[in-house]
């Protein structure tokens, strides 16, 4: 029996494993093989898999908060706005690198400019923007009359943007005995940029658009012209044009350099606040300046250089063109200005005085208590003015405020340019020596 049992649990063992291996295959086709279910049939249990935390994912209360800059919102300074606006291309000269050199080496002027700039900057700048213009022509006034709206060059330009009488006229800038609007903010900021749009689209380059506003459109379309029948490029620094001409455009894009990088420069910006320096109040009636200065509560130094296209103390209601007071100062302007009409009190001290045969301008000056001097500058007379009978005068009344001192401070048109000068080197002995030679200058502006 012992015997028996030994050799037959090994059988049985063996049958059994067999058994156990052919349904462990079964099992394994089963699951391989794509089921087919049918309703209410359950599919087998799919498996759980736990994933292990991941601590990079995890959200920590205590982190700072990321910074996100708002490109929407506008720069709190004037000069980071007009530097998000400079889309004009740069001109590679090393003209450029000479006229930086002569700005950096004369900081005071770069201050004083910059200081007076910031009167007139956000409104060059908003106006360029509704136009889509390069925000970099808001620093053309540097190069044409470092933002002096009463320089007046030898080719008769005058403003800030030194239009001549012609283009000002071909502008609408009105030119007349009691104002000249080429010196007015608003209206020759408009009028330069009509003109920028058009040379621009007449050119398409706006390095070409700038040369005519110095040169003339004329005279850049006639050199372009020229090239191209010589197979040349007709690009600004490919064309020949005189010597103002050549450093214009460089001029521009070395203010632009500066502007851009002052800390390169090793200059300091003070920030100009970008909102509106200005306001405007529409007006029909004749004002005298000295009172338009006093209702607005500021200097007639701050009302004249706002208001600086006015040549006579009275500015008359025909002129067309808004007073200009500083944006803090339009309400106080508005309510001092009711409140002097309601006390029935008139808006000019000035008269007008008709000279009678045989009177003298020393006269009529003692008369009104002002000098002949001063009574010929407020009458824009001059040696070539002809003072005949009937010749009519503005001349102060009693109640002037202050006339003696406002027409000293008043802008006049002068009645000949000045000449300039040329420096050229003498042929003499002597090497090098500076010989001046009075003669007057070939401007080439043609607005």
């Amino acid at each position: 029996m012992p015997l028996f049992r030994r050799l037959i649990l090994p059988l049985l063992f063996l049958l059994t494993s067999h058994t156990h291996a052919e349904q462990a295959l079964q099992l394994t086709a089963e699951i391989a093989a794509p089921h087919n279910l049918s309703i209410g049939a359950v599919p087998p249990p799919t498996p759980v898999v736990e994933l292990l935390p991941d601590p990079s994912r995890e959200v920590k209360d205590d982190l700072p908060p990321i910074p996100t800059i708002d490109l929407t919102t506008p720069p709190d300074d004037l000069w980071q706005r007009m530097r998000n606006g400079f889309s004009m291309p740069d001109l590679d000269s090393p003209l450029v690198a000479d006229r930086q050199a002569w700005y950096l080496n004369r900081p005071d002027l770069l201050k004083r400019i910059f200081e007076r700039s910031r009167r007139y900057l956000h409104h060059i700048v908003d106006e360029l923007e509704k136009r889509g213009m390069p925000t970099e022509l808001a620093l053309l006034p540097i190069v044409e009359s470092s933002f002096n709206p009463l320089a007046y060059s030898s080719a008769r330009a005058l403003g800030m943007w030194q239009f001549i009488p012609s283009t000002g006229k071909n502008y609408k800038l009105q030119q007349n005995w009691w104002f000249d609007q080429r010196r007015d903010i608003v209206a020759s900021t408009s009028a330069a940029l009509d003109y920028l749009q058009y040379i621009y689209e007449m050119h398409g380059d706006w390095h070409l658009a700038l040369a005519s506003y110095n040169w003339g459109e004329g005279a850049v379309g006639r050199a372009v012209a020229k090239n191209r029948a010589k197979g040349m490029p007709t690009d600004y620094l490919s064309l020949k044009m005189p010597g103002e001409t050549r450093y214009y455009v460089p001029k521009l894009q070395a203010i632009k350099n500066i502007i851009a990088q002052p800390q390169l420069f090793g200059i300091s910006l003070d920030p100009i606040p970008n909102r509106p320096y200005f306001g405007t109040v529409e007006r029909s009636e004749n004002m005298d300046v000295a009172l338009a200065a006093r209702l607005a509560e500021i200097p007639v130094e701050e009302f004249i250089a706002l208001n600086p296209a006015y040549s006579r103390p009275v500015m008359p209601g025909t002129a067309n063109s808004p007073l200009v007071l500083p944006a803090e100062k339009v309400q106080t302007f508005l309510a001092n200005l009711q409140n002097h009409e309601a006390q029935d009190k008139p808006l000019t001290a000035w008269l007008t005085h008709k000279l009678k045969k045989g009177e003298k301008l020393e006269g009529v000056a003692s008369r009104y208590g002002i000098s002949a001097a001063r009574l010929k500058q407020l009458n824009g007379i001059n040696a070539r003015t002809k003072v005949t009978p009937g010749f009519a005068l503005l001349v102060p009344g009693k109640d002037a405020i202050g006339h003696e001192d406002i027409a000293a401070r008043l802008p006049q048109t002068p009645a000949k340019p000045p000449r300039a000068t040329k420096w050229k080197k003498g042929k003499g002995k002597a090497k090098g020596v500076a010989v001046k030679i009075r003669k007057p200058a070939v401007k080439p502006k043609k607005r």
